[in-house]
């Protein structure tokens, strides 16, 4: 079931960015090797409504490591501590969601964490099952744990207490603690997190030898950063890929990303060794780039959707083609007016925009790659026919 540890450390802490303390993290393996005993591996989650992205997976990936060597995942749904709002990384506070908000965001979180982990073999745990028995006694308890100076210490409070002046709201401190309580409820071995939450899973260490229990090992993941190749990737910055986007799209946007990023993402998103990244940098720029577009769609649609996507790429990009997986609407076959059948594929989504985008010469047709003479013209739509209005491409089905 378990394999040696040194082994095991090779895969653990392949692109981890700190460990409180790889010393313990050994013995803690050598133990659980000697009992066959697994670990139990702790990674929370604050259902806020977001949808995952390639940045959120690579703790989720170091999670499904553990798990493949034979240790339990213990995924956390933070349904009371999303109420609070996590600080970390913050330079202003950040409003907490109503109940209803976090039912309806934890919904459908599950499937989208399900294309990185196998969510059957894991303990799926949300910590309003405990924050919600407490009375203010236990909370008081609880606070007393910890001292102002300690949350002052934090970089991102310490920055806007000193540097910035931005409020802090009490609130906000009860983050942290309440982030380490959950480890002492499910007695957690290790901690996940990204590097922006290690203050966190330092509370949680001390949390759990004030509750009698061995501190957790807090294993923290380098922030992945974006198609940009500068800023963390995120939503609001449009430089993300989602794990639920369709292969195209997933392939298309890795093709996107500058040269310097193929290092990070192929040690944090792959499962490639080492030497064999090494030898993929050493060759060609764009067939490197290729294999790790495959290896991004393949992690979240299989090996097939992989395979596909890319052989889609070489056809359309390299030799000019149009893709096999192009999405299809539903037109009668005959001469339809362009600026009606721009509209029926939602290539736009008005005559208006589509007559400027025929003027401009952004619209073509067919394996000749067609332009209309003008926005008056007339097309012959038959079954399969390709549409194109810039990057958007459709095939007719008739």
């Amino acid at each position: 079931m378990f394999r040696p540890v040194d082994e095991q450390l090779s895969i653990l802490l392949r692109g981890a960015a700190q460990v409180e303390t790889e010393k313990e993290l050994r013995a803690k393996l050598e133990r659980s090797l000697k009992t066959k005993t697994p670990l139990r591996v702790k990674y929370g989650i604050d259902p806020t409504g977001f949808d995952v992205h390639l940045g959120h997976t690579v703790p989720l990936r170091k999670m499904r490591q553990f798990q493949e060597l034979g240790h339990t995942p213990v995924l956390l749904i933070g349904t009371a501590t999303a109420m609070v709002g996590d600080p970390s990384g913050r330079d202003s506070s950040r409003v907490g969601l109503t109940p209803e908000q976090i039912q309806k965001n934890a919904e459908n979180y599950l499937t989208q964490i399900s294309k990185v982990l196998d969510t059957s073999k894991a303990e799926i745990v949300r910590n309003g099952d405990w924050f919600g028995k407490w009375g203010f006694a236990e909370m008081l308890r609880l606070l007393g744990q910890a001292t102002v100076q300690q949350m002052l210490a934090r970089e991102d409070f310490a920055n806007r207490f000193h540097v910035t002046k931005m409020p802090i709201q009490l609130h906000e401190c009860l983050y942290p603690l309440m982030q380490g309580w959950d480890s002492v409820e499910i007695k957690a071995d290790v901690e996940l997190g990204g590097t922006e939450q290690l203050f966190n899973l330092m509370v949680g260490r001390d949390l759990q030898k004030g509750a009698g229990q061995e501190p957790q090992i807090c294993l923290t993941s380098p922030i992945l950063r974006g198609l940009d190749g500068e800023k963390k990737m995120g939503k609001s910055l449009g430089n993300f890929i989602g794990v639920t986007e369709v292969p195209r799209d997933q392939f298309g946007k890795t093709m996107s990303i500058p040269d310097t990023l193929m290092r990070e993402w192929y040690t944090l998103l792959t499962d490639i060794p080492s030497s064999e990244v090494d030898t993929i940098l050493a060759g060609d720029p764009n067939e490197a780039k290729r294999r790790l577009a495959a290896e991004v769609v393949r992690s979240f649609n299989g090996p097939e959707a992989g395979e596909r996507a890319l052989n889609n790429w070489i056809t359309e990009r390299v030799r000019g083609g149009d893709p096999d997986d192009l999405p299809e609407v539903n037109i009668p076959a005959g001469e339809v007016g362009v600026l009606d059948l721009i509209v029926a594929a939602k290539l736009t989504d008005s005559k208006g925009q589509a007559r400027k985008k025929v003027e401009e010469g952004a619209f073509n047709y067919g394996p000749d790659r067609t332009k209309p003479a003008d926005w008056k013209a007339t097309v012959a739509v038959t079954n399969g026919l390709v549409l194109r209005l810039g990057k958007k491409m459709v095939r007719v089905k008739s």
